[in-house]
Formats: structure tokens, sequence, C-alpha cells
């Protein structure tokens, strides 16, 4: 099955694509087929991954997967949240994104370093659909003080994974595809995919 992503961001497209390899979904990017981003205007992560979804739909007349996903940080509330990408004011300015976010938590220490992050995903079959499948994820972990790794994207070079003793950004891909916070909201949306589906 042909589903628009939607989204204009390669490192969603690559790890998406790697995760739906073997579910039988073609994932093309909404930017492919001339389709702009819409505006982000809900105040949560589910209301931004439907309002994405409705739009790729509606612009290609394809079923639409949209994911809004961030990190949220303890000591600062919840943020950056849902405004992830614009966090120091660029859309998807990732050394600036972790500037900012750096320069907030200076001052904060362990245990209040702790932070995670949150993908929800959205899978409607047509641009009205009154029944998305809807599925959330969560990685949880802290933030090291300066960036390691070359791997991944956004915050992953200061995201650090307590259990696997390296930041998101050097993990292996293969290993990262296993335990992130989309990985693991894919496999509630496969999950609710095949129920909803059963014959």
């Amino acid at each position: 099955m042909k589903v628009v992503l939607a989204s204009g961001n390669h490192g969603k497209q690559a790890e998406f694509s790697a995760l739906l390899a073997n579910v039988g979904i073609e994932l093309v990017m909404q930017s492919d087929l001339g389709v702009t981003a819409i505006e982000e205007t809900g105040a949560s992560f589910v209301e931004n991954a439907l309002l994405k979804a409705r739009h790729a739909a509606r612009a290609t007349g394809l079923p639409a997967l949209a994911d809004d996903s961030g990190l949220c940080v303890d000591s600062l509330g919840g943020a950056p949240g849902i405004h992830s990408a614009r966090y120091a004011g660029g859309h998807g300015d990732d050394a600036a994104n972790i500037a900012r976010l750096l320069d907030a938590m200076r001052d904060v220490t362990d245990p209040g370093r702790g932070a995670h992050f949150i993908c929800v995903l959205a899978l409607i079959r047509h641009p009205e659909d009154p029944l998305p499948i809807l599925a959330e994820g969560r990685w949880s972990g802290s933030i090291v003080a300066s960036p390691r790794g070359s791997g991944g994207f956004g915050y992953d070079p200061v995201f650090f994974d307590a259990v696997r003793g390296c930041t998101a950004a050097e993990l292996d891909t293969a290993v990262k595809n296993m335990v992130s916070h989309r990985a693991r909201a894919l496999a509630v949306l496969h999950a609710r995919w095949l129920q909803n589906n059963a014959p």
C-alpha cells in the first residue's frame, strides 16, 4: 500500500522506511509529490499529527502517515515539547536547537537532567477519516552536557540512553530503530492496524 509521509524531514523518512520495510507499506514523502508543510497550530502532539496527516491526505488523495515528535525535558517543564523542531526559532536547525537547550540547562545537575522523546503517529485512510489510528511511543533518558556522536538527527547527540550507555547519535542505526520512540510508536500502530483490518 502506498502511503504519503506527511513530512519533509529526510531523517524521518529514512527511519520510517527502515521501520516499515517488512510491513507492506510503500512510503512516499509529501515533498516529492509537491505538497508543502502545513502550519503546526495544535496544542499537543496528537493535534499536530492529525493536522499534518489530514493535510497530506487531502493534497494527494492517498492514505497518510504523520508523526509529531519532540523532546520533553523534566527541568524545563516539558519544553521544548511540541516546539522541539523550532526551539531556537528556525524550523529544523538542529545545531541551534541543541545550543539553546544546553544553555537553558547549564546550571541543571542530575537528576534534574531527565528527559524523554515522545512520538505520536496518526494514520488516516482519507482526509475525513473519523477513526484515525493513533499510537504513542516514549523513550526515556537524560541530557548530556555536550553533543556526542555523529549519527541520527535532531537532539540525538545530547540524548543519553542509560540502558545502552551512549547518546542516541552514538547508537548503531539498527539498534536505534528497535528502541527509539518512533520504533515503539510504530509497533503500537502496526498492532492496531492489524486489529482494525483483521478479516
